[in-house]
């Protein structure tokens, strides 16, 4: 079951955005790229030289450019094709079979996984159910997520939620998130910045880990020798 083609909207304003409840301070040394099916499955339901995506896409590659160079490990959730009906489960109750292996499954072509990228195969919305996501950020010594990618108001948003019930402290990136609609979006964005998490700019996260780009370059020296 293909997704429905996505209108285009206008990406939410800070100022629309409730104000955050916690100040933590994003560090490199201490946080993950989470780059959330970004597959072309999922992104052909957009038109990708309009609003969401024509934004979205670039601040997604800045992000993980700016990470890569300062020794913050990068992380894809990809869902897999063909799944077995008792690997999707109730899933296919609202979705239908889902991807295909092949093309559907392919990240688009502006963020193809780099060899030293981790990529995690997902099953749930949250990158965190099904998975060893959250042992892969304790292997990495990480308390922090920066969360990009789609759909916001489902697997952003409750891999958020989840990272938050883990103790890792979750960033949702709102011009590097995109979702159906406007207004899905902006309920995201609201609820993480209530109840679980920080909700960034694109500018804002990468600015914090140019700030504190020694740190993490440090520490992911650290990791590779103990990994030795």
């Amino acid at each position: 079951m293909a997704i429905p083609a996505i209108p285009p909207y206008d990406l939410p304003g800070r100022d629309e955005v409730p104000a955050d409840r916690v100040g933590w301070d994003l560090d490199a040394s201490r946080c993950v790229l989470l780059i959330h099916d970004m597959q072309k499955y999922f992104i052909d339901a957009y038109r990708t030289d309009a609003e969401p995506m024509a934004t979205v896409v670039p601040n997604i590659v800045r992000l993980r450019e700016a990470c890569t160079a300062s020794g913050v490990p990068v992380v894809y959730t990809m869902q897999p094709g063909d799944q077995h009906p008792s690997r999707r489960g109730i899933l296919a109750d609202f979705w239908g079979v889902g991807l295909s292996t092949g093309r559907d499954t392919e990240v688009i072509d502006e963020l193809t996984p780099a060899p030293s990228d981790i990529q995690v195969t997902k099953w749930r919305y949250s990158a965190f159910q099904r998975t060893d996501f959250r042992q892969l950020l304790a292997h990495y010594g990480r308390d922090q997520l920066i969360v990009t990618g789609v759909y916001a108001h489902m697997g952003c948003m409750l891999s958020a939620a989840d990272a938050f019930m883990s103790d890792v402290a979750p960033f949702m990136v709102l011009d590097a998130t995109a979702d159906f609609s406007r207004d899905e979006h902006l309920m995201a964005l609201t609820y993480v910045a209530k109840r679980v998490g920080r909700v960034e700019t694109t500018d804002g996260v990468v600015e914090a880990i140019a700030a504190t780009a020694d740190r993490g370059i440090a520490g992911a020296e650290r990791l590779a020798v103990a990994s030795r």
